[in-house]
C-alpha cells in the first residue's frame, strides 16, 4: 500500500498510476481519491497521483486542527517531493480546487496548470449550508440499499444518474458497520469546518487572480448549490483564455466522466 509520512507525522495514503505528465488529483472536502475512479480510463498520457488527506480514506486521522487548506496543501507538495516530482498539473473538485488556488499563491513555480471542477472564488452559502447537515454524521440510512435509494435525492441537482452509479457513490462513501452504517472520514472534520466558519472569509479572488499563466480548466455542474453562475460568469470574463464548460444535469460536484467534463480535460491537458 503505498504511503509517506508527512513532515509532522501523519501516514497518508496515495495512489501513483500511468505515465507521462504528472497529474496530481485533490478530491473534495469529505471525500477520497475514489473520487477519481470515472475519470481515470478516460484520461490518457498521464502519470495519475491521487492524495488520500489526512483523516480520510485510508489515510491516518490527526489533530482536527491540521485539517485546513494550507496544512492539505502542504501535504500534496510534501507528496510531490517524496515522488520526486518538480512539477505537476492539479486537478481540484471543491476543497482540492481551493488547495490548487492555495498552491498557486505560494508554491507556483511548482504547477503546470490547474483545473477547478465547481469551485471558484465565491463560495454560495447555500451549499455550504447543505455541507454542514450532514459533514462529521453518520448517515441516517441503516443499509447500504436504503442508502443507494435515497443518493439521488441526497445529491441536489443530479439527473440521468444509473443506479449503479449510486451504489458505487454509496459503497466509496459509506462502510458497513455492526449497528448500520458509518463515514469514512474522521468525524472531527466537522469541527475543524466549524471552527473556520467561525473566522472572517478572506477575499479569494486574489487567490483565483493569481493563477494567472497557468493553462486553466474551468468545470460547473449546471445544477451547483456551491459555484453560482454569476461566479462562473466572473471567473470567465477574467480568464478569458480558459476552457470552461458547464455539465448537465449535474449538481455539487460533476463525477467528472461526463462528455462535456473529459473534452475539457483532454483540452487542457493538451495545453500542458
Amino acid at each position: 500500500m503505498p504511503r509517506f509520512t508527512s513532515s509532522d507525522g501523519v501516514s497518508l495514503y496515495y495512489t501513483d498510476e500511468g505515465e507521462g505528465l504528472p497529474l496530481l488529483c485533490l478530491s473534495g472536502l469529505s471525500r477520497n481519491g475514489r473520487d477519481f475512479d470515472y475519470v481515470a480510463p478516460l484520461l490518457e498520457g498521464v502519470r495519475l497521483i491521487r492524495l488520500d488527506y489526512r483523516g480520510r480514506g485510508q489515510s491516518d486521522w490527526a489533530a482536527h486542527e491540521t485539517y485546513s487548506i494550507p496544512v492539505e496543501g502542504r501535504d500534496a507538495v510534501e507528496l510531490l517531493d517524496h515522488l520526486g516530482i518538480e512539477k505537476a498539473a492539479i486537478l481540484g473538485s471543491s476543497r482540492g480546487g481551493l488547495i490548487a488556488m492555495g498552491l498557486a499563491a505560494t508554491v507556483k513555480d511548482r504547477l503546470l496548470g490547474v483545473a477547478l471542477n465547481d469551485i471558484g472564488p465565491e463560495i454560495a452559502d447555500r451549499g455550504l449550508e447543505v455541507i454542514k447537515t450532514y459533514l462529521g454524521r453518520r448517515p441516517v440510512w441503516g443499509t447500504m440499499e436504503e442508502a443507494v435509494a435515497a443518493r439521488p435525492k441526497v445529491m441536489a441537482g443530479f439527473a440521468n444518474v444509473p443506479v449503479e452509479r449510486w451504489q458505487r457513490e454509496a459503497e466509496t462513501h459509506y462502510r458497513v458497520v455492526e449497528d448500520g452504517l458509518d463515514i469514512t472520514y474522521d468525524p472531527k472534520l466537522r469541527d475543524a469546518v466549524l471552527a473556520d466558519g467561525a473566522q472572517v472569509v478572506p477575499d479569494l479572488w486574489p487567490f483565483f487572480e493569481v493563477l494567472a499563466g497557468l493553462p486553466l480548466c474551468l468545470i460547473r455542474g449546471a445544477h451547483s448549490d456551491l459555484l453560482s453562475e454569476d461566479c462562473f460568469d466572473k471567473m470567465m470574463a477574467r480568464r478569458p483564455d480558459a476552457i470552461a464548460v458547464q455539465v448537465a444535469d449535474r449538481g455539487h460536484i460533476p463525477f467528472l466522466d461526463e462528455p462535456e467534463a473529459v473534452g475539457a480535460l483532454r483540452k487542457w491537458l493538451k495545453r500542458m
